[in-house]
């Protein structure tokens, strides 16, 4: 996730998952030139059936597991693999042309979409070790999910290129998929051809995306009506982060200090950093409250700079310490402006803890208590582990697909073109309200997690506001707040809270 220009190192540093595509950049060189090697036309996907119970009731269902092949238009050359797994209900009662089907995948850019399918919507989940969300001890396992979505749609998780089993073919260039407008193709492009392939076009057609992937659900609702006259009914968007203008902590840009507060009032809150009267509010009235402030008192400092008067300055520093629990004294030397990367040191740093980007419930000790910034995100790596090693296990036993190439879960797929938006930050808001004027029946789930420090709620609120919606389409988003982080469903109670509410949304799209 970043932008070109003159921008680029500093969205890049702001990309969800940087760290990890960092560790694994050597690893892809050496990974693709070997399978280069033995590039073959993929066989038929895998097939296996199976059942899993939800609220009571017995749902069999059909998986199919394998690689789709993508072929360059003109002259039918093979492109690419992209890999996916489908799970199709048996004993739905429905017909195709009433059964809807879903298309899910996460972010990045250079994510799988083994976290939503192993975490929250799949008919299988990994085991935590508690209802938080802590991963346990290794070897880990996986079960039935009572929560997945399968109970009112049939699902399809996509891999996009270069991620998961998804690759490039010997000898194509693989930038060509790398970058927003190709993404939207590969992607785009699949889905035409899934829903061809199995004969979904009369369908009901939703998309699911995190992070990222609402970046990419957002412009597919614009590509997949303009190249193939696909109308999507509804789409879900978790975690979302539709204007990159506001998560990008750069001198000049005064936005993401204004809505990540909420979000930094809200982990002070949980980690007992506040006073007893903030305390004491729900996450939502904290919410609120900090969100007065930060979008007025704070917003006119800031719009001041460096012309800001002494008594409103010590009114933000005060206000700031307030909502934050960070000592004065820092807030003041910070230029009353604390980022991201600060605030996961500074709010438990006299604990000599850190706390997590994604999800900043999880805490975890830092190589000393001196520094600026973290070494590494705890909840990432709370995750991480638990997610692979579940789905490298559940792929091969239970959908009994083999595949000896790595499985990445996150890579490096830099740089990432974003030349649609060249000296400009990506705002693909323009594009949603575009589809769901041209298509008044597109429905839109926005899902907020109440610490999410990769994109914060109020991210989210603001974009919703600035849209343009006439008043009579405003009211086809349905906005959803959960005690979690950036995966809202690694807890059991917003685990099953998504669900219910994911089904709720399907049948207001569906009327």
């Amino acid at each position: 996730m970043k932008l070109i220009s003159t921008t680029l190192t500093l969205v890049l540093a702001a990309s969800l998952f940087t760290q990890a595509q960092n560790k694994r950049s050597i690893q892809v060189t050496v990974q693709d030139s070997t399978i280069e090697k033995r590039d073959t036309i993929p066989g038929k996907p895998v097939v296996t059936y199976h059942q899993v119970t939800v609220d009571g009731k017995t749902i069999t269902y059909k998986a199919t597991a394998g690689y789709m092949p993508m072929h360059d238009k003109d002259d039918n050359k093979l492109l690419a693999k992209i890999f996916y797994v489908a799970y199709t209900a048996t004993n739905s009662g429905q017909t195709k042309e009433k059964r809807p089907v879903t298309f899910v995948f996460n972010g990045g850019p250079g994510s799988a979409s083994i976290w939503l399918h192993m975490g929250g919507i799949s008919p299988v989940r990994v085991k935590f070790a508690n209802d938080k969300g802590d991963a346990p001890g290794a070897p880990y396992e996986y079960g039935e999910n009572p929560n997945t979505w399968l109970a009112f749609t049939d699902l399809v998780f996509i891999d996009p290129i270069s991620t998961g089993y998804s690759r490039a073919y010997k000898g194509v260039d693989v930038n060509q998929f790398h970058g927003y407008n190709e993404d939207l193709a590969s992607v785009g492009d699949f889905i035409r051809l899934y829903i061809t392939k199995d004969e979904r076009w009369a369908s009901p057609k939703f998309i699911a995306g995190e992070s990222y992937g609402t970046t990419r659900a957002a412009g597919l609702s614009g590509y997949l009506a303009d190249r193939y006259n696909i109308y999507l009914n509804g789409i879900t968007l978790i975690s979302s982060v539709l204007n990159f203008q506001l998560i990008d902590f750069k001198n000049g840009n005064e936005m993401p200090y204004i809505y990540f507060l909420p979000t930094y009032a809200n982990t002070a809150s949980y980690y007992h950093k506040l006073t007893p009267e903030l305390e004491n509010l729900t996450p939502a009235d904290l919410t609120k409250k900090s969100e007065i402030f930060a979008n007025g008192t704070y917003s006119r400092f800031l719009s001041l700079g460096d012309q800001a008067p002494a008594d409103l300055t010590n009114l933000v520093i005060d206000s700031l310490n307030y909502f934050t629990g960070i000592p004065k004294d820092y807030i003041r030397k910070a230029n009353e402006r604390i980022t991201d990367s600060r605030f996961f040191k500074e709010v438990l740093r006299d604990e000599g803890k850190i706390v997590g980007r994604y999800d900043s419930r999880f805490s975890g000790e830092d190589i000393d208590d001196a520094g600026e910034n973290p070494s590494y995100d705890p909840s990432d790596a709370n995750l991480s582990g638990l997610f692979v090693s579940a789905f490298n296990a559940y792929v091969r036993k239970d959908l009994n697909y083999r595949n000896d190439i790595p499985y990445e879960a996150l890579t490096n797929v830099w740089p990432w073109s974003y030349k649609n938006t060249e000296n400009a930050y990506l705002d693909v808001s323009e594009t949603l309200r575009s589809a769901m004027t041209q298509n008044p029946h597109l429905k839109v789930n926005m899902i907020c997690g109440y610490y999410d420090l990769a994109t914060p709620l109020y991210n989210a609120e603001y974009v919703i506001s600035h849209m343009g919606l006439r008043p009579d389409l405003r009211g086809n988003i349905t906005t959803n707040y959960y005690k979690a982080g950036h995966m809202v469903y690694v807890s059991k109670d917003t685990d099953e809270k998504l669900k219910s509410d994911a089904e709720v949304f399907y049948k207001s799209a569906l009327k």
